[in-house]
């Protein structure tokens, strides 16, 4: 029993920060239409970020969220005019090239100054003890934080003019561009946003287990399944898919290796891709 409830328990809090970490793809899938195969190598950043702010500024990651935010945010609208504005009208082709090359310059370089040695932080915040169950603090905030961007973001895309902008971008382009919106830099914000919540996502995944510079490629993956089930271009879609792919991980932990559960997400992908292939929550 105390078993079932600790995997329901780390399931929900894993899950809320695997569905952050999707909310960025999907932003930017939303608003432009191009997949991010750079998104991966973000998630690293963030984490690097994260892991260098705590040991040389002694800042905890969870402190230090809004700064990475920011950095995500001039990086990705930087990488937008760099990578993207001139091919964003091209075939998909050109933008998947584009976006997975960026990729593997961040990784490369990555590799270069900081090897793949496996890093961790070591914040010891404690844990949280429920009878016989112990939750750490970290997973707790991790859970939390990711909530709160998620209601941040729900809020500025449907409460601001700035918001109501990117989703006028994502339906017509054209009518909003004849209403006043520079489409170019709406554009190219999306694609910041996108970039600094995979990076914030990064940060809260490094709180809680270890990562390398090649870490990223799994979260990537994960994002990928959790945009499909949730439904693409849409944000509580992929908090919502986050849920459902985090349970499914820990409760499955119980009873089977944990090496066929990566099987067993891509089984569901597929079947969600046959069954309902606009994914549980459609874009608005």
């Amino acid at each position: 029993m105390y078993a079932w409830i600790a995997a329901l328990i780390n399931g929900i809090l894993v899950g809320l920060v695997y569905g952050l970490a999707a909310i960025g793809l999907n932003l930017i899938w939303g608003v432009m239409k191009v997949i991010n195969l750079s998104h991966g190598a973000f998630i690293a950043l963030g984490m690097f970020c994260a892991y260098f702010i705590f040991h040389f500024a002694g800042i905890n990651p969870f402190l230090a969220v809004i700064l990475i935010l920011i950095v995500g945010l001039i990086l990705g609208m930087i990488s937008y005019f760099i990578v993207l504005h001139r091919v964003l009208d091209a075939p998909e082709l050109s933008t998947l090239l584009s976006t997975y090359s960026l990729s593997l310059i961040i990784i490369g370089l990555g590799t270069f100054i900081f090897t793949t040695n496996p890093r961790a932080i070591d914040i010891g915040l404690g844990s949280i003890g429920i009878g016989n169950i112990y939750i750490p603090i970290t997973k707790i905030l991790t859970g939390l934080f990711s909530i709160l961007f998620t209601i941040v973001l729900y809020v500025f895309l449907y409460k601001t003019w700035t918001g109501k902008a990117i989703r006028a971008v994502s339906l017509n382009r054209a009518a909003a561009e004849f209403m006043g919106v520079n489409s170019t830099f709406i554009l190219s914000l999306s694609f910041g946003i996108g970039v600094g919540l995979a990076m914030v996502a990064g940060c809260l995944i490094a709180a809680i287990f270890p990562f390398t510079i090649l870490s990223g490629a799994v979260y990537e993956l994960k994002s990928f399944v959790i945009c499909v089930l949730g439904g693409l271009g849409s944000p509580i879609g992929a908090l919502v898919g986050g849920l459902i792919l985090g349970l499914l991980e820990n409760i499955c932990a119980l009873k089977i290796p944990v090496g066929y559960i990566p099987f067993i997400e891509f089984v569901i992908l597929v079947i969600i891709l046959l069954v309902k292939p606009t994914g549980l929550i459609t874009k608005r």
